[in-house]
């Protein structure tokens, strides 16, 4: 099972800039992945090389591709499929830099993620079955999808702040049934949205969720609701949010501005927020402040104590070092975990072991700029992560993930469980 070849090729994402896609080849076995890229992305993630020249506008990624096929492949090659760690600790450190830019975490991982499925082709295993084992896990459950059904922030060409509205069925019964429940709330969204500000309000932002003509979170809390009730299944979902509040804060007057010219410091934001999820019953708030405010992050965790949890994302950017530091001050209690913010899946693996030992939950995501690659379903189940951010179920690059769920569920059959909030 020593690694024959690695092979690299530029693709496209779901916003039509180029991507990494990989091949790694064993004498029986090939694994392929693609990897995705963000649009809201923390200054704290591994370094993604592009090539910053007219091709592509800048975003061509010859130069990670070039890395793969020359530099890393030589590296890997004749090494054993099934020792990942060594596979990324090689690449780490022919990196030799402290966020992989000299080859770009773009490169590394999407030859890590692709040696993860060759792996699982050898031993004839599904990749999540690969995956938990990687990760000491034989116990599998379906996770919780956190369906973003209205889009905001850089996702979308609105006036609405806040980046992520999101559903979540966290009374469903089963995967399957969490399933039909964000499509049917979906659909009624969209009529709901027709009615109110015509057609062109069901025009969707990167992650598929509609982007109406709305400045307020509470107009988009209030229409979800009303969609909810129409649906009838109010009783059975739970409304989340990731206000990806680095965005929308100035440093220079250190202020957030929220939507109709409101501007909060941080200790007026926590009581904003503190409103919200009182009024509405929000179970889970994302990088509710920038991607350094540790100590706002943990106020606002204090005040929403047994209300909602509390999700970290630009501020930790599945980071070890920086979980650290946010385990130590309190700042959250729920780790959002993206492979390209790391670059390599045992580093991904370790995020997510530090978080669960510390008493966190851990929701594995997906990126604005995705690819129809469903590799983070089955790392989601793999590690128990009991939650998980799919966009809306909407185009072919979110849908991907929702019905790679589903093929899990029906391929553990009887054992298959649906993670609890």
């Amino acid at each position: 099972m020593k690694i024959q070849k690695v092979h690299a090729r530029q693709i496209l994402d779901s916003r039509g800039n180029p991507t990494v896609e990989v091949d790694v080849f064993t004498k029986s076995s090939i694994g392929s992945a693609a990897v995705p890229s963000g649009a809201s992305t923390g200054i704290h993630e591994a370094h993604e090389l592009r090539d910053k020249k007219k091709s592509f506008h800048g975003k061509s990624v010859l130069k990670a591709i070039d890395n793969v096929n020359n530099k890393i492949s030589k590296k890997l090659k004749g090494m054993e499929i099934d020792e990942q760690r060594t596979l990324d600790e090689a690449m780490i450190g022919l990196d030799r830099t402290n966020n992989k830019k000299r080859l770009g975490a773009n490169a590394i991982l999407g030859v890590s993620m692709a040696a993860t499925r060759a792996g699982a082709n050898s031993y004839r295993l599904h990749l999540h079955e690969y995956l938990g084992a990687l990760y000491g896990n034989k116990e599998f459950v379906l996770p919780i999808p956190f369906a973003n059904i209205i889009n905001g922030g850089v996702h979308a060409g609105n006036d609405l702040k806040f980046q992520e509205f999101m559903i979540a069925p966290v009374k469903a019964k089963s995967f399957s049934e969490a399933v039909r429940i964000i499509s049917e709330v979906y659909q009624e969204l969209k009529h709901l949205l027709e009615e109110t500000y015509g057609k062109h309000a069901t025009s969707v932002g990167d992650e598929g969720g509609f982007a109406p003509p709305i400045s307020t979170p509470e107009e988009a809390i209030d229409l979800i609701e009303a969609a909810l009730e129409e649906a009838g299944h109010k009783r059975k979902v739970r409304i989340a949010i990731d206000a990806a509040a680095s965005e929308f804060y100035d440093k220079k007057t250190e202020f957030y501005e929220v939507g109709n010219g409101k501007h909060y410091t941080a200790s007026e934001l926590v009581d904003y927020y503190e409103s919200l999820v009182k009024k509405y019953k929000i179970i889970s708030v994302e990088d509710p402040f920038h991607e350094d405010d540790f100590e706002s992050f943990a106020a606002l965790r204090g005040r929403l104590a047994g209300k909602a949890q509390v999700v970290g994302d630009d501020l930790t950017v599945t980071n070890s070092e920086r979980i650290k530091k946010a385990i130590e001050l309190g700042s959250c209690n729920v780790l959002l975990l993206k492979v390209n913010q790391i670059g390599t899946i045992t580093e991904a693996m370790e995020a997510a072991h530090l978080a669960q030992t510390s008493n966190w939950k851990v929701m594995v995501s997906h990126r604005s700029g995705e690819t129809e690659d469903p590799f983070i379903a089955d790392l989601a189940v793999a590690i128990n992560a009991g939650q998980i951010k799919l966009g809306a179920p909407a185009r072919g690059e979110r849908t991907s993930k929702y019905n790679q769920l589903l093929r899990i569920e029906e391929s553990l059959g009887r054992k298959a469980k649906y993670a609890k909030f």
